[in-house]
């Protein structure tokens, strides 16, 4: 298998703060790797080192094949970069920020125009091209910033925190992107605070925490690891879910709970097969019911069954930055 990125023991401190504590990682080329944990684990440390901004205290780091300190200069032709602000220049135009970016990578005049031009058609900005990026709203500066990162042709690209402060629609624009990038052949690694964007975009999770890799895997393999998957039933007529308790408790051995929703009752199960049972027992009994399901558990009992803390506590204090 071709890795674009590979780590062994990667080390990295600042003074007694251990951020980096022997990080092991390997990234199959043309995928979405999402990098999860609480603020302060060492997710952007991460990324920095890969992107030869920093260097390692210990361990090995290669990107593309290539080593982050022995061969720096060709890992940054490999490289984009795109960190959680975007860092365009306001007073030039989307057109002239492109073409700076392509003049600074030493492409030929023409070839900087091109592939300026060629970027703000696939980023939907060719109607803005004129206009200062001072005028452009967060997401178009966001599409902007995404844009300027691609023009040298990335093999991978690190992406750092991209959405954070975009509306939904700007988000989902985003992740529209990079699916089309992957297309393409491009690697994503991405960090990110928000867990529906890992499991919408990522093809791998690694989760970090206090500088190690806790939890790596696709997004089914670490749910199946965070527990047993959930039996939900919802019925129609509130009046019945004494009814369907009893006969998930039958079926499964363990009393179901309600939680926060009063109409819908959860129980574990380890074998998906119980659902037909229910079923039958259901139409026995004459009990309709607006949702069945067998479910995995979700990213943020992932979350929390590696770190000790819920996904929703590091969303809040990414908003509150």
């Amino acid at each position: 298998m071709s890795y674009a990125i590979e780590t062994e023991g990667l080390v990295k401190r600042f003074g007694a703060t251990v951020a980096l504590d022997g990080v092991d990682l390997a990234v199959p080329s043309g995928c979405v790797l999402a990098v999860l944990g609480p603020n302060g684990a060492g997710k952007s440390t991460f990324v920095r080192v890969l992107a030869t901004l920093i260097r390692p205290d210990a361990g090995v780091a290669r990107v593309g094949g290539h080593d982050v300190l022995r061969d720096q200069q060709r890992v940054r032709e490999l490289i984009g970069l795109a960190g959680q602000y975007a860092s365009v220049d306001e007073e030039l135009t989307g057109y002239e920020n492109l073409l700076l970016i392509g003049r600074l990578l030493e492409l030929p005049r023409a070839d900087a125009r091109a592939r300026a031009r060629e970027l703000l058609a696939r980023f939907e900005l060719d109607d803005a091209a004129g206009r200062p990026a001072s005028t452009y709203s967060g997401g178009m500066r966001r599409r902007l910033d995404l844009a300027a990162s691609l023009v040298g042709r990335p093999s991978v690209l690190f992406l750092d925190e991209p959405t954070t402060g975009l509306d939904p629609h700007v988000r989902s624009e985003v992740w529209k992107l990079l699916r089309d990038l992957v297309t393409d052949g491009v690697t994503v690694l991405l960090t990110t605070q928000y867990l529906d964007e890992a499991d919408h975009l990522a093809h791998r999770i690694a989760v970090i925490d206090h500088g190690r890799v806790v939890a790596d895997g696709t997004p089914a393999e670490l749910k199946v690891r965070a527990g047993a998957q959930r039996l939900e039933i919802r019925p129609v007529d509130r009046a019945h879910l004494p009814a369907v308790a009893s006969i998930m408790t039958d079926l499964t051995g363990a009393a179901p709970a309600s939680g926060t929703d009063p109409g819908l009752l959860t129980t574990p199960v380890t074998d998906p097969a119980v659902i037909s049972a229910v079923v039958r027992r259901l139409e026995a009994a004459r009990v309709p019911v607006q949702e069945l399901a067998v479910r995995l558990p979700g990213l943020d009992e992932v979350f929390l069954a590696v770190t000790g803390h819920r996904a929703a506590e590091l969303e809040l204090e990414g908003s509150l930055r």
